[in-house]
């Protein structure tokens, strides 16, 4: 009976010593060491801090891409572009192995000047449909050949369509000879063939086709960053949807240009506000745009340009990377003025692929705060810094807390614009 009992006493002492020990700082510094480890050249890393537990702690790298630093802790650095294992080891016995990846020293210029954005569609995007008052009634004949709102029109009778001007004459030319239209339009990923017979009105000369069209887009947003060899850079951190379907634009091309800030809509719970601008007198293109995706849109600038502030190329943090606590922005408020305003990193989301809504973020500036309210619309590609590094951008506000929003990681953007953080294609070290 005795037996049992010291049995359980000794039992319940070695849970509770067993449980202890992961409050123990040198056992929990040895859980956090990851198993693998991502740098750029040059950067250092402290895997565990000098205390005697660890004193007789030593590493070994399998390749020189990955050098040991001889400090008072254990520390690796990124040597050249490459792949190493760096092996921990206690008293000549290994304990933990480590996979280090070693990647180019990307550097970026960070933006922040307010841009005019000017789309043109691929094709000539179906935003409604409408009915002509025939002499049989009212019919449709965009409906009738089922043809859907959010459809790009690329080709009539097997001629390439880029402009709404260039409907007109097919549909007037198949009405009066009382044919129909060979129609091609992209409907998500797929292509359909339609036939489309033009009606024509009461009272009118002219053919119509049943559907409101558009070719093109326009706004305003913020520039986040350009790469200062290839010039490709990347602004909004969200995509731009057509007002009217609600669908993402399909870019055939379009262009940059500089903006002025003319007066500012504060925000408030429930009704987010806006940056009012217009594009310069001058409509000076800063750049082209090649791609609208869901981190924003791409392309090269003409040529470099400066805000002020930051105008020197600038490190990046990866996704994992990024700390919650204070950072900064760069944003206009007035005018083409470029300023910077504290923000926290709420959260932060180690996102190992690609993905949106990887930061939230909190404005704490007194005088944003005053001047916006918070997160407005035209903000969304604010460049977003913090400890010297870019680390995203603005891109969301919460619609009942104007203060507080989304952004994006810097590394997805990088992706999206083509500049090769990973370089892919070239072999990775022995």
């Amino acid at each position: 009976m005795k037996k049992e009992r010291y049995r359980k006493i000794i039992g319940a002492i070695l849970l509770v010593l067993l449980l202890s020990i992961g409050f123990v700082k040198p056992v929990q510094e040895y859980v956090s060491i990851p198993k693998s480890l991502v740098l750029f050249e040059g950067q250092e890393v402290n895997l565990v801090s000098a205390t005697p537990v660890f004193s007789g702690m030593s590493t070994k790298a399998s390749n020189e891409d990955v050098a040991i630093v001889e400090t008072d802790s254990l520390t690796v650095k990124g040597q050249e572009q490459g792949d190493a294992d760096v092996m921990l080891e206690m008293a000549g016995f290994p304990v933990k192995n480590i996979d280090v990846n070693v990647l180019p020293d990307i550097k970026v210029v960070p933006g922040g000047q307010s841009i005019g954005v000017k789309l043109n569609t691929l094709g000539v995007l179906v935003v409604g449909h409408h009915l002509v008052d025939t002499e049989e009634g009212e019919k449709s004949p965009g409906e009738i050949a089922e043809i859907q709102v959010g459809d790009i029109i690329t080709k009539i009778n097997g001629q390439p369509i880029k402009k709404m001007s260039q409907v007109a004459p097919f549909v007037q030319e198949a009405g009066e000879k009382g044919e129909a239209l060979d129609i091609e339009v992209k409907r998500d990923q797929r292509t359909l063939e339609k036939k489309l017979k033009p009606l024509k009105a009461k009272g009118e000369h002219s053919f119509r086709i049943g559907l409101y069209i558009r070719d093109s887009a326009a706004g305003v947003g913020t520039l986040t960053f350009f790469e200062p060899n290839s010039k490709k850079y990347g602004a909004l951190g969200h995509v731009i949807s057509d007002i009217d379907t609600q669908k993402p634009i399909v870019v055939n091309d379009g262009q940059i240009v500089s903006s002025l800030v003319t007066s500012i809509e504060k925000g408030s719970n429930g009704d987010p506000g806006e940056k009012l601008a217009r594009f310069s007198d001058q409509r000076e293109v800063l750049g082209t745009i090649s791609k609208n995706t869901p981190f924003g849109i791409f392309g090269e600038l003409k040529e470099k340009i400066k805000n002020n502030i930051y105008d020197q190329e600038m490190p990046i943090a990866l996704a994992h990377q990024v700390k919650e606590g204070p950072a900064k922005i760069l944003t206009v408020v007035e005018g083409d003025k470029i300023q910077e305003f504290d923000v926290e990193v709420v959260s932060s989301v180690p996102q190992k692929f690609p993905a949106t809504k990887g930061m939230v973020i909190k404005i704490t500036d007194p005088k944003l705060l005053e001047a916006t309210g918070g997160i407005i619309q035209g903000m969304s590609g604010s460049p977003i810094i913090q400890d010297g590094k870019v680390i995203g951008a603005v891109t969301h506000v919460f619609v009942n807390d104007p203060t507080s929003g989304y952004g994006c990681h810097i590394e997805w953007m990088l992706q999206e614009a083509g500049v090769d953080i990973y370089k892919k294609d070239k072999a990775k070290a022995s």
